[in-house]
Formats: structure tokens, sequence, C-alpha cells
């Protein structure tokens, strides 16, 4: 016989779900995907977030960003002030900041449907 002990606190209903991925797994039964798993743009995007702040701690502008992270052809020669990708590239470097704080922490905790949506 098998018990486990959950405590009640905000991580309650992951606890719940990784005991019962558990309990089918000790029954040789499918267990599904894990109950934090990320989508692929979600993955994608925490890449490029970390590539993001990686270039940004070595002086790159946010144009040098970018175009490392989306290539050339796609940085336009004027305009890059009001282009979205300077927009996106600024949202990405700072999504890059939070995690490189401690926000990865966030990723071990289900927050809603899909808030660390950035891009």
């Amino acid at each position: 016989m098998v018990a486990l002990d959950l405590p009640l606190d905000r991580n309650f209903d992951i606890r719940l779900r990784a005991a019962h991925r558990l309990w089918l797994a000790l029954e040789q039964r499918p267990v599904g995907p894990p109950p934090l798993a990320q989508s692929i743009a979600s993955r994608h995007r925490h890449s490029f977030a970390l590539r993001g702040v990686d270039g940004w701690l070595e002086g790159n502008s946010y144009r040098e960003i970018a175009q490392g992270l989306f290539g050339m052809n796609r940085i336009p020669g004027r305009g890059w002030k009001t282009h979205d990708l300077r927009s996106r590239t600024i949202r990405l470097v700072q999504m890059g900041l939070r995690l490189m704080r401690g926000g990865y922490r966030d990723l071990l905790r289900r927050k809603g449907k899909d808030k660390d949506d950035i891009s």
C-alpha cells in the first residue's frame, strides 16, 4: 500500500494532479501530459527571451538583438522606432530579465490559461 501526504497549500491542485499521475503509473495506465507542460509557443517565447537577455547583457542594441532573433531580412532599414519587432524585442528582453531575476520559479506554478503569453 502506498500513501501520500499532500499539504493544503496554494499548489495543492498541482500536487493532486501529480499524485493522480503517480497512481496511474503504479497501475500501469497511461499518465497523460505533465500538469505543467508548456506549449511549444511558450517554450519558444522563453527561449527567445533568454537569448534576448543574453544579447542585452552583452551590450547589444535592441536592433542587433532583433536581427539575431528574427533575422536580418525582417528588420527594416527605416522606421525601426515604430516597428512591431522592436516592441516585441523589448518585451522579450524584459521577460528574460524577469526570468533571470527569479521569475523562472513561476514556470513551476500554473497561473491561468497562458498568462505568460508575451508575444
